[in-house]
């Protein structure tokens, strides 16, 4: 059984906060304008993934999945990667050398001031343009960049370039979409990062209030309050939580970081039972 660390909640409350400031940032910044949409992600059946054979593909040269195949692919100015592909390629990720999920860029507080506001100079545009693309050069899968980046793009009038981003933005949420329906454990949606949990529930119009993390061990419970329009259009079928699969990224960040760990156990010898004061800042 799984046993999440003082340090991982920590992490976790501390990037709900900022995430959810961001996230904020990009719904007024994209509403704010008329955006030219792409022709969106292509429909892929929803199904649990078989994560040993997501394995065994994108660590086997001589398959259509294996992951540098995939990752040149994804790298082309083109719309050619197909739903499959992109769950290959999104999921396929946590079985890579390199894989850390929580994997932080050195780009990340470069533009903090820009990204609160709606509208910006040329200079603070090219600003945003250079530091998230170096930041997707160092993770391709970071789509807090990615969003910033689809909207600084547009605000240049780059829009050929704001589609190809937007395009990739929309078919790696597809991929986490395509991995359940986040209902319950059964069907909760598998993510490479927590931080993706917040993607997912900014997309489906909902804002996340609060976090369980210990539940069901492995397992990311977000409580949900939906925006106006959500409410408006779903009436009582409105959601009020979603389950997310964070086993492996939970299993990895154990395996790398197990000085948060050994905190834990140090914390269980002094005192059970103790208020846990890394549960997620109300926002």
């Amino acid at each position: 059984m799984l046993k999440t660390s003082n340090l991982l909640k920590y992490l976790l409350a501390l990037c709900a906060v900022s995430y959810a400031v961001m996230c904020a940032f990009i719904l007024q910044a994209q509403r704010s304008q008329q955006p030219q949409r792409s022709s969106g992600p292509r429909v892929i059946k929803t199904e649990k993934p078989d994560l040993g054979k997501i394995r065994s593909e994108t660590l086997n040269p001589k398959s259509p999945f294996y992951f540098p195949k995939l990752k040149k692919k994804y790298e082309k100015r083109d719309t050619v990667m197909t739903p499959e592909e992109f769950r290959y390629f999104y999921l396929g990720y946590m079985f890579q050398e390199d894989y850390d999920p929580y994997r932080r860029t050195q780009y990340d507080d470069k533009t903090d001031e820009l990204k609160k506001k709606t509208k910006h100079t040329k200079e603070e545009v090219d600003t945003l343009i250079k530091y998230a693309e170096l930041s997707l050069e160092d993770n391709p899968f970071d789509l807090r960049h990615m969003s910033f980046l689809v909207h600084a793009l547009r605000e240049k009038e780059k829009s050929y370039r704001a589609k190809i981003w937007e395009f990739r933005l929309e078919n790696l949420l597809a991929a986490i979409k395509s991995t359940g329906t986040g209902e319950d454990v059964d069907n909760a949606w598998y993510v490479i990062t927590p931080m993706h949990e917040y993607d997912m529930v900014q997309l489906l119009g909902y804002e996340a209030t609060d976090v369980d993390f210990n539940t069901y061990p492995g397992y990311d419970i977000l409580m949900v309050s939906p925006e106006e329009e959500t409410a408006r259009r779903l009436k009582n079928r409105v959601a009020d939580k979603f389950f997310f699969n964070v086993m492996i990224p939970t299993e990895q960040f154990e395996l790398k970081h197990p000085e948060g760990l050994e905190e834990d156990e140090e914390e269980a010898t002094e005192g059970e039972g103790a208020g846990d004061p890394d549960d997620l800042p109300a926002q």
